[in-house]
């Protein structure tokens, strides 16, 4: 996706608890620790948006450098202070507002180590903008190759901010590599959190719900029925943590017909240790042992588990990828 530096793109309607309408302030859940900054403030920080400073473009908008000062959070000089990411919505998406809508309510109410910390926003009159952290290294989907031990760390991270979703009953829905972003140090952060959907309640097993996604990632049988679980995105999981294994994009690896099911490309590999080498990304070759590898491997094929009953909660997968690190 474009932009997804610090926030993946999409002009896709969001879910998460979004009020119809009116279009103002109210909309916006009370929370003391989101910033409201005016379209001034924020137009000085970014040098009024110059495309020098654009880190990112898609259907919603793009993302600018901007500065801030770390303790007042006003605007400061360029190349002063406090590098932030503001992502500014295109004027005529209504759409997009409620993707914005959803993300400043979900991100201002949910904090966890590894999700990306949305600063504050601005919406005064047309103007919809969000104000995050900055990730220096981007995101997973366009970082270059990572070590072995980076990719477990990677995938640890981001399994821990899944599973703190999944336990504020929360369903990410579109999970992909472009939203997961990289600090300085390589921690792994969740981003976009504006197709987010709240989780079932009560006695019911699932919501439906109008299938959106991003192609090869979408769980089977949310992409047959339009029936969302967080074992949806147990299923994202996996199809990132193959990724990771093989260094290929899950569009490659269903090539060359063009079938979005990566476990017909990829279940004869993961599933024989005597051939998981032919799918491992040849870069990382000597960094790790083949029993690590074919741990992995094992994993993602469960995550990846055409039944979604057979798929491990995010916990679980969780404590295997820590067991693994400590082993």
């Amino acid at each position: 996706m474009d932009g997804n530096d610090f926030s993946s793109t999409s002009s896709k309607v969001s879910s998460f608890s979004v009020p119809q309408t009116p279009r103002s302030e109210g909309e916006i859940l009370q929370s003391s620790n989101l910033k409201s900054f005016s379209f001034a403030e924020l137009k000085m920080s970014t040098r009024d948006f110059c495309r020098d400073g654009v880190l990112g473009r898609g259907s919603f908008g793009s993302v600018f450098k901007g500065w801030i000062d770390e303790h007042t959070f006003a605007a400061a000089k360029p190349g002063t202070g406090m590098i932030i990411a503001v992502k500014r919505l295109s004027q005529n998406s209504f759409q997009g507002h409620k993707e914005w809508l959803a993300e400043v309510n979900s991100l201002g109410q949910l904090s966890h180590p590894h999700f990306v910390k949305l600063i504050g926003y601005c919406m005064e009159d047309e103007h919809r903008l969000l104000v995050y952290e900055f990730m220096p290294q981007g995101s997973l989907e366009a970082s270059d190759p990572l070590s072995w031990n980076l990719r477990l760390k990677v995938a640890l991270d981001a399994a821990k901010g899944l599973a703190f979703l999944h336990s504020a009953k929360v369903i990410y829905r579109d999970f992909t590599t472009s939203d997961i972003l990289l600090d300085s140090s390589y921690n792994a952060k969740l981003s976009d959190f504006g197709l987010a959907k709240d989780g079932p309640t009560g006695n019911a097993t699932h919501i439906s719900t109008r299938v959106l996604g991003t192609y090869g990632y979408s769980a089977p049988e949310y992409s047959a029925t339009g029936h969302l679980t967080t074992k949806c995105d147990v299923y994202s999981f996996g199809v990132i943590l193959l990724e990771m294994l093989s260094g290929r994009r899950v569009h490659d690896m269903s090539e060359p017909y063009g079938d979005p099911n990566v476990l017909k490309w990829a279940k004869p590999y993961l599933a024989n240790k005597r051939k998981i080498f032919r799918i491992l990304d040849d870069r990382i070759e000597g960094q790790y042992t083949m029993d690590e590898a074919y741990k992995v491997a094992t994993l993602a094929l469960r995550c990846l588990s055409t039944g979604a009953k057979f798929r491990p909660t995010m916990d679980k997968v969780v404590t295997e990828l820590e067991q693994l690190q400590e082993s």
